[in-house]
């Protein structure tokens, strides 16, 4: 006890900082959740919430000194509750096989695939032969080849034939759930069709959530007429959420510049906009005396752009990140309407409970990571420099210091993050985002507020002409940034140990009060190790059997030059690689295309493709030590021909993707079954 007592006193000495940790706490319990090996009983939760109410209760009854501690605990009990209620209130059915036939639904969501095809959501969904049990709520279908004069529309009707399939999951172990995600936006089955799709129904706008979605439509056409080109489909995305529009290419600069993130409705756009109709609605009430002396004028104008920001929520999709923003400038106005701080780290605690509170699930996503961090390291770090006794500059040099330490502030929080989930760094963000983002707050935006006020009496292509002035001076940023040699820098996913242990020093070093807070920088320092010093797999095999990776000086080596496509960007942006699949293919193996070898440490191995791979098992058995053979089930040979190890399409329907990594003599496997664990997304 004697050793605990100087940690549990530093601890109470955080005094008003103590609910900084609220969030981070539910948060600890929510991401142990999702790393559970194995889904809990609920016979399990029920066990948890009495013991934390228990604990709640029993916190008047013990020494003040351990109050902290038994409250850590009840809020990671409530986080683990939370997240297991969450998963299982949004549970519904998976197809559970491949299907092709007849596909009926409600159009709720338009948007495009990774191949640029037009994806319809539905819901109500009908498939031919499946009873309503067994019938996902929702299925997705990217329509494919000639799709004549079919036109969708949010709350159509529609049919088609198609191939479904279930959910995927992670491409290589502890990558990416596609699985997890499907599930909680209820989403039970993917796939494709390349006939054309019929209209059963015309759009019904009776419920509002149909309505609104109708309204977003009309304002993302037109849009796209009142703005030529890209300047359209940038404005329709920060507008209503719609990136259909946008060409690919304009895409990748915006990403290669680190400046994507204009594309997304999150903070940024959401403070913009309710930041320009408070500011300005406040100014105009100043400006009349009468009212200014008698009305709570900062009240009202806070009060407009709550509900602004409301409007502007629903106008967008409702998306998770912009519902997010909106809780955050929600919280800052009613602190205001409750004559309190707006902007401080207890606003920014309050809104990241209630984010979890909606939706446990958001604290895996990078959105959730990347906004709060930004948003923490902000008002952490010009909280600091307002106490500071003396400026060290200009006064009129104020607003452009300002912009280059947000930017520099938001950049370097954000950086790991994004290094970790997309495996890139823009190392020229800072200079993209610092001569666009003004230009976003003082232009863009307040003309799209302007553009909407002017509309009714047909003025609004003044606020549209600027706008677009705006748009084309970001997008030719993004372009210049992009271009510039070395602008993106490729990194290797980490062990996964290291985002939670990179997050956790973060945050004691930006809400931890005290010398305690450089243990922040030793705990980070520690995860920067484990980063660096990360392995990727030496061999990967996909779960269709038909491709596998092998890693080589020159970078991983692919089986194949086509096919697998989506699985083959993925273990090379993971890698840190920006060859192309094609590239890759002429890496490291030998023998020809439908017996590739290769080698594992010092085993040698081979993979069969078609029915003349398959023919050649018997004497690949002989020759190699691991056999991988990938024709079809109907076209297997009989594995008792052989005498060595094997792996088949059998194996890896229920392994998932295999993954090998070679340390000296010994080699070790992973499944990614066994990786992403026993849960109800997966069963």
């Amino acid at each position: 006890m004697r050793v605990v007592r100087p940690f549990l006193h530093m601890v109470n000495a955080q005094a008003g900082a103590l609910f900084y940790w609220v969030p981070v706490m539910l948060g600890v319990g929510i991401g142990t959740y999702f790393a559970l090996p194995v889904e809990p009983p609920l016979w399990l939760y029920a066990v948890m919430a009495v013991a934390a109410l228990s604990l709640l209760l029993l916190r008047r009854r013990i020494d003040p000194i351990f109050v902290p501690p038994v409250m850590v605990l009840v809020l990671v009990l409530a986080g683990l509750c939370l997240a297991g209620l969450r998963s299982h209130s949004v549970a519904g059915p998976v197809l559970g096989w491949r299907y092709y036939g007849p596909v009926e639904g409600r159009i709720v969501k338009i948007d495009r695939s990774q191949s640029d095809a037009v994806r319809l959501t539905l819901d109500q969904v009908v498939l031919e032969r499946v009873s309503a049990t067994k019938t996902p709520t929702r299925v997705r279908v990217s329509l494919h080849g000639e799709q004549g004069n079919f036109t969708p529309q949010i709350g159509m009707r529609v049919a088609m034939s198609a191939h479904l399939s279930p959910p995927g999951g992670p491409v290589e172990p502890n990558g990416f759930d596609f699985q997890r995600l499907a599930w909680f936006i209820k989403l039970g089955a993917v796939g494709y069709t390349r006939s054309p799709a019929l209209a059963m129904e015309p759009a019904d706008q009776g419920a509002i959530g149909l309505w609104v979605s109708g309204v977003r439509e009309v304002m993302s056409r037109y849009v796209q007429e009142a703005l030529p080109d890209g300047q359209g489909a940038f404005a329709t995305a920060i507008l209503t959420g719609d990136r259909a529009a946008i060409p690919q290419d304009v895409l990748d600069d915006l990403r290669a510049s680190n400046l994507a993130h204009l594309l997304a409705i999150s903070g940024l756009h959401m403070g913009m906009l309710t930041g320009f109709v408070f500011a300005g609605l406040r100014f105009g009430l100043a400006m009349i005396p009468y009212v200014a002396l008698r009305y709570p004028i900062k009240k009202i104008a806070a009060g407009a752009a709550l509900i602004t920001g409301a409007g502007y929520l629903a106008l967008s999709g409702g998306a998770v990140a912009t519902e997010r923003a909106y809780v955050m400038v929600a919280v800052m106005f009613v602190a205001i309407l409750l004559n309190r701080r707006a902007i401080t780290l207890r606003a920014v605690a309050i809104a990241a409970v209630i984010v979890l509170l909606l939706r446990p699930e958001a604290l895996i996503g990078a959105g959730f990571q990347m906004s709060f961090a930004a948003t923490v390291a902000l008002v952490a770090v010009f909280g600091s420099v307002s106490r500071m006794p003396s400026r060290r500059f200009p006064k009129w040099m104020g607003p452009v210091v300002g912009v280059v330490m947000s930017s520099f502030i938001a950049g370097m929080a954000t950086a790991p993050f994004s290094a970790i989930h997309f495996n890139q760094i823009a190392q020229y963000g800072l200079l993209a985002n610092v001569i666009s983002v003004p230009v976003m707050g003082i232009l863009v935006m307040p003309m799209a507020v302007l553009a909407v006020l002017l509309a009714p009496f047909g003025l609004d292509f003044i606020a549209f002409w600027a706008m677009g002035w705006g748009i084309s001076w970001i997008l030719w940023v993004a372009d210049w940034v992009s271009g510039m040699s070395g602008s993106v820098t490729l990194i290797a996913t980490p062990h996964p140990i290291v985002l939670p242990l990179f997050s956790l020093g973060a945050l004691m070093l930006a809400l931890w009060r005290g010398k305690g807070r450089w243990t922040g920088a030793c705990i980070a320092m520690v995860a920067v190790i484990i980063w660096m010093a990360s392995s990727r797999p030496d061999v990967l095999i996909a779960d269709s059997g038909g491709l596998v990776g092998v890693m080589t000086p020159e970078g991983r080596a692919l089986s194949r030059a086509k096919g697998d496509g989506f699985v083959a960007e993925v273990w090379l942006e993971n890698d840190g690689d920006g060859a192309t699949q094609e590239i890759a293919a002429e890496r490291g193996f030998t023998g020809p295309s439908h017996a590739r070898a290769f080698s594992i440490g010092a085993k040698a191995a081979v993979i069969l493709r078609n029915k003349k791979g398959g023919a050649m098992f018997a004497d690949a058995c002989v020759r190699y030590d691991l056999v991988i053979y990938a024709p079809s089930a109907k076209d297997q040979p009989d594995p008792s021909s052989g005498k060595c190890e094997w792996i088949n399409i059998e194996t890896l329907r229920e392994t998932g993707t295999i993954a090998f990594y070679v340390d000296g003599s010994d080699i070790i496997r992973i499944n990614a079954r066994d990786a992403a664990g026993r849960r109800l997304w997966n069963r």
